[in-house]
């Protein structure tokens, strides 16, 4: 454990032998903050390297939704998408929020382009199946689906996208897809290709032990230790989803997953990172 401010010499990149991508996530609490997210997408636009952004919507989906009538539920961190909360979702991830961020990014000189999964094909879906939980229009994606040619067109054309988390079945419908979710596959599916480095950036300076002490800050974790921590019941269950995600993309090829305050990025960007490093 660290105090939050070591940092990880881990001395693998910059980028060796091909060519370097940044996949790059960002939480729902600093989109929810506009001197948070104005700050980011600066930080973002500077990355000097080819970069993906994927964001998810912050409490705004909730907020449009209640004025809306439409109630929000969660089970284990992930929204219930009904008939109603799919459009609503579609509306405001894939519009308000996605079209916002681009235009803030083309502000500061980013040539970014505003993607939902079915864009271009490039992230097809099945809708997840009901077991115990009917999670509705929940879309569950796997790298090997990924249109990769479309999108690494776009990489190659100097094009930034950015993916809200929303994909599709190929039947004419929108899912619902956890932005972690999203990140992680499209990590993997360009790992192919890329040295991809997969940052998870929230208000927090990485996964915390203590959700109580920002300072408890755990620099790497492994699985062995992660199986602890679950045992022990000491990470709150919004970080779960992130860290398997965390650990299936360096299980299927990922080179680097990272996860950290988004006033990092830049930093998190070079050889010297802070925040929480995933490794096998």
């Amino acid at each position: 454990m660290s105090d939050g401010t070591d940092l990880h010499d881990n001395n693998r990149f910059p980028f060796r032998g091909r060519q370097g991508l940044f996949v790059i996530k960002i939480g729902g609490n600093v989109i929810d903050s506009e001197e948070s997210l104005q700050s980011f997408l600066k930080d973002f636009a500077a990355i000097d390297a080819k970069k993906i952004l994927i964001h998810g919507g912050g409490k705004i989906a909730t907020k449009i939704g209640e004025q809306l009538g439409i109630q929000s539920n969660y089970i284990n961190g992930r929204r219930i998408t009904d008939d109603a909360t799919i459009d609503l979702v579609t509306m405001v991830y894939g519009g308000l929020v996605n079209k916002k961020i681009v235009a803030r990014l083309q502000s500061v000189n980013c040539n970014a382009i505003g993607l939902t999964g079915a864009d271009g094909n490039i992230i097809p879906a099945t809708k997840r199946p009901i077991k115990d939980v009917d999670f509705g229009w929940v879309g569950d994606v796997e790298s090997s689906m990924l249109n990769v040619a479309s999108l690494r067109s776009l990489l190659e054309a100097a094009f930034v996208p950015v993916f809200a988390p929303l994909t599709h079945d190929q039947e004419g419908h929108i899912l619902n897809t956890n932005a972690d979710t999203v990140a992680s596959t499209l990590a993997i599916a360009l790992s192919v290709y890329y040295d991809v480095r997969l940052i998870y950036c929230f208000e927090k300076k990485g996964i915390l032990e203590n959700v109580d002490d920002e300072n408890s800050v755990i620099t790497l974790i492994d699985k062995q230790a992660y199986g602890q921590l679950l045992s022990e019941r000491k990470l709150f269950a919004g970080i779960i989803p992130k860290i398997d995600n965390a650990f299936a993309a360096i299980d299927a090829g990922v080179r680097e997953v990272l996860v950290g305050d988004a006033k990092d990025l830049i930093r998190n960007t070079t050889e010297k990172t802070s925040g929480t490093l995933f490794i096998n």
